[in-house]
């Protein structure tokens, strides 16, 4: 078999088409990650379950990553009345809370096979936080409340993947758009740090398109081997695989082959690409990226994970519980839609 490409590929439907079939079949992908809106990867739980179907096939491998954002609030691509509605972040404030809500998204994750989860949020909150993060935040209690989730995700067999390392809560600028830089000392920057050194032995982690300039003055934290060596790797001391924020966003300048290759040679593990077109997923593929040794040994943990059966006898129970707790619950009312800016991303990327 081709050697594993460490990479979160794109799709462009709601199936696979016969050309996103061959280039699955001919690079073999770590994983795919789903999205809702405008490439309507996910509609209902037998679509999506026919979606990985036909990426599982087409890869040949049944441990394929198949991936999404399910955060809560806005933030989530599995939508209502199909899946369970589940609030933001900044609104549970209980380690109950926490599990129900991890909980209840492992449910409908793992109703239709989607096996890791972008979640939860280990960034802090600041008066500066820009909008694109407001709302995604824990507002106490970070370690202990992502600690919560994490552990319940493992627990349903659903990797999750805490971000954005080493820190995005200070940024003020949309790194969908531009890059953000922040000036804080190393020493301010331990309050940022805190959190992901709580839950450092966790199986995932995702970058943040970040300038820390008190480390790396030049380089986004996807991209400074300074930055993953020292302080993810070396302060930090995270262990699990590291990946990419969406690399399609503006805050990394170059192709899509050039921002693979920088990331990687930086020490990143594994490309997330996000939500593009298939021509933008062609590149990456041939971007000739190579999988570290030490990627390999951090993937087994993944596999481990998901590879977990799971018991959700008690969904409605949780649920109601849940929801009798966080009334606001359906409560989506935020100035920012990140997907609606991931979609003039993808159209303004066909004229790059």
């Amino acid at each position: 078999m081709t050697e594993i490409l460490p990479v979160f590929l794109s799709c462009q439907g709601p199936r696979l088409s016969d050309d996103e079939k061959r280039l699955f079949a001919e690079y073999n992908p770590l994983g795919v990650c789903l999205f809702s809106r405008f490439c309507e990867n996910i509609k209902d739980t037998s679509q999506v379950k026919a979606l990985i179907k036909d990426i599982k096939e087409a890869v040949g491998r049944d441990n394929v990553l198949i991936s999404v954002d399910q955060e809560g609030g806005r933030v989530r691509r599995l939508l209502e009345p199909e899946f369970t509605a589940v609030t933001a972040q900044q609104n549970i404030v209980t380690d109950e809370q926490a599990r129900e809500h991890a909980y209840l998204i492992s449910a409908d994750l793992k109703s239709c096979g989607i096996n890791v989860n972008f979640a939860p949020v280990l960034d802090t909150l600041y008066p500066e936080t820009s909008t694109a993060l407001q709302g995604r935040c824990f507002t106490c209690n970070i370690a202990e409340l992502g600690a919560s989730m994490v552990n319940e995700y493992i627990k349903n067999g659903i990797c999750p993947c805490i971000k954005h390392m080493p820190g995005h809560g200070r940024a003020a600028v949309d790194p969908h758009l531009n890059l953000p830089v922040i000036e804080a000392s190393l020493d301010e920057l331990q309050q940022d740090f805190a959190p992901f050194k709580a839950l450092n032995d966790a199986p995932m982690g995702m970058l943040a398109h970040i300038v820390l300039t008190a480390v790396d003055k030049d380089n986004a934290a996807t991209v400074s081997a300074k930055v993953i060596k020292e302080i993810i790797r070396g302060d930090i001391a995270f262990k699990g695989l590291l990946v990419s924020d969406a690399i399609v966003m503006k805050a990394l300048k170059g192709s899509i082959a050039e921002k693979a290759k920088r990331s990687i040679a930086a020490g990143c593990d594994v490309i997330c690409l996000g939500n593009t077109d298939f021509a933008a997923n062609v590149e990456l593929c041939k971007s000739g990226i190579r999988m570290h040794d030490e990627t390999a040994e951090r993937l087994q943990k993944i596999f481990d994970v998901i590879n977990k059966s799971a018991d959700f006898g008690n969904y409605e129970y949780v649920k109601n519980k849940y929801c009798e707790n966080l009334k606001n619950i359906i409560s989506y009312d935020y100035q920012y839609d990140a997907t609606e800016v991931l979609n003039q991303l993808r159209q303004s990327n066909k004229g790059d």
